[in-house]
């Protein structure tokens, strides 16, 4: 960014930057919505960049403003003129990826607070639009301004013949997310590590997503669904607890045997819409559900108990540094609806022939180590997986099969449905997996924690360290 001295939301609002609002009630950011804006902020922008400071010649523009991705925010003062404004988008052509640059900052002689509130504002853009790497190039006397917004100098370089300095704005989100899930569980279960030799699924099996049970070939898993859900959407919350627990042994390359349920309701009507929706996914996927417990008269909540067998369970823990890892994940369907960016659903459109071949991957490629995506979302899961195979991993942005209607930042941290995380040789096949797409996307490493690595070569950290505190399995 080269800094100068309808009916759009007002941005700072949406923010709550009481401080600019403070200094200048009347301040409006928007988004350039008419080409009568777009040349007030071109305008500004060649008065301080060609005519004041000499950076280009003729003119600014380049091809950034014709790329139809670009985002365009522009500050308007108490009368209504364009007093700033600033552009952001894509850094590469093709797909999105979630690599957003910003540039053009300019704000009009006189106007003081108006960069900050622009630079504040493409960050809550970019981050809204699922961005997860946001960067920008300022001149050198610009570098200061930015550090004192939250940004992190990454490294100088050249713009127009003149020095500027490649600044990164820090984006959270996967850490956040990760930590929100699952890091409580450590400490949280520390009490029930020690009590047996299979505590917690036994040597080699600790935070696994099923547990082996000794002396025979029986997994079990067991998942409950969030109270809220259960009370506002009671089908889709049936539909999930098989969903999940299904998924749960079939990472560890169990067959499902059959489901327990456990539900409670605050009368019949809402119990019949929960049984109809777990009815429905247990017909889906070819499993019986063997019994359970219902009570009436009480608050909502669902939990299940997934049974099934596995002569050799795959643990989540058997990676090692130097291995291959491979998502596979049903990209098909679309965002549930209520849960935008949060839960993708592919499963209830699927035949159960291409339900079960999902779920019987793991079982036929017998990967090192594998864990299904849970609500931690992809980088978090990895996260977990890398944990409790005592090492570190890095995911390849660019390449992680993804359905074009996510946006990155929302397809790593959302529920994905049906996802597997597997680590193993390189040069493993790809599983069987029926319609799910499956694709190497990283590896395994040493140290902790879980790094996004960009087309350009840079890596971002993404989970600075162990996501659950369980531990190495």
């Amino acid at each position: 960014m080269h800094l100068d001295g309808d009916t759009a939301p007002d941005i700072l609002a949406l923010l709550g930057d009481r401080s600019t609002l403070a200094r200048r009630p009347a301040l409006r950011i928007e988004q350039a919505a008419d080409a009568a804006t777009l040349r007030a902020y071109r305008r500004l922008r060649h008065e301080a960049f060609v005519r004041e400071q000499g950076l280009f010649e003729k003119h600014d523009l380049d091809d950034r403003d014709d790329d139809p991705r670009t985002v365009t925010l522009v500050a308007r003062d108490a009368a209504g003129t364009v007093v700033g404004g600033v552009r952001l988008g894509p850094a590469c052509d093709g797909p999105d990826i979630g690599w957003w640059t910003g540039g053009r900052l300019v704000s009009a002689r006189g106007s003081g607070g108006v960069g900050a509130a622009l630079v504040r504002a493409a960050c809550a853009r970019a981050e809204a639009e699922g961005v997860l790497r946001f960067e920008a190039t300022v001149q050198v006397r610009a570098e200061t301004f930015f550090r004192r917004l939250g940004w992190t100098r990454v490294r100088p370089v050249t713009v127009a013949d003149a020095p500027h300095v490649l600044m990164r704005h820090p984006i959270g989100r996967v850490a956040a997310h990760a930590a929100a899930a699952k890091s409580a569980l450590g400490p949280l279960l520390a009490a029930l590590a020690g009590q047996a030799p299979h505590a917690l699924g036994g040597p080699g099996f600790v935070g696994d997503d099923g547990a082996p049970v000794p002396g025979g070939d029986l997994v079990a898993a067991c998942d409950a669904i969030v109270p809220s859900m259960v009370e506002r959407d009671p089908e889709w919350a049936g539909w999930c607890s098989v969903l999940v627990n299904l998924n749960d042994l079939a990472a560890m390359g169990a067959a499902p045997a059959g489901l327990l349920d456990a539900l409670a309701a605050p009368d019949t009507a809402h119990a019949a819409r929960v049984l109809d929706g777990l009815a429905r996914a247990a017909r889906a996927y070819g499993v019986p559900v063997l019994g359970g417990h219902t009570q009436l008269g009480v608050p909502a909540a669902l939990s299940v108990t997934a049974l099934g067998r596995a002569a050799r369970p795959v643990p989540g823990g058997g990676g090692r540094p130097g291995h291959a890892v491979r998502l596979t994940a049903d990209l098909g369907g679309g965002w549930r609806a209520g849960y935008r960016g949060r839960q993708w659903d592919s499963t209830t459109s699927r035949r159960t022939d291409e339900l079960r071949a999902m779920l019987g991957a793991v079982a036929a490629g017998r990967p090192a180590a594998a864990k299904d995506v849970s609500m931690a979302g992809i980088a978090g899961t990895l996260g977990m997986l890398a944990e409790a195979s005592g090492c570190a991993a890095v995911l390849d942005v660019a390449a992680v099969p993804r359905p074009a209607a996510a946006s990155v930042g929302d397809w790593l941290t959302c529920f994905p449905g049906f996802a597997m995380l597997t680590a193993d040789e390189p040069g493993a096949p790809a599983p069987a997996a029926g319609p799910a797409a499956s694709a190497v996307c990283g590896e395994l490493t040493t140290g902790s924690g879980v790094s996004l690595r960009w087309p350009d070569g840079q890596v971002t950290e993404a989970v600075g360290g162990p996501v659950t505190g369980l531990g190495t399995a």
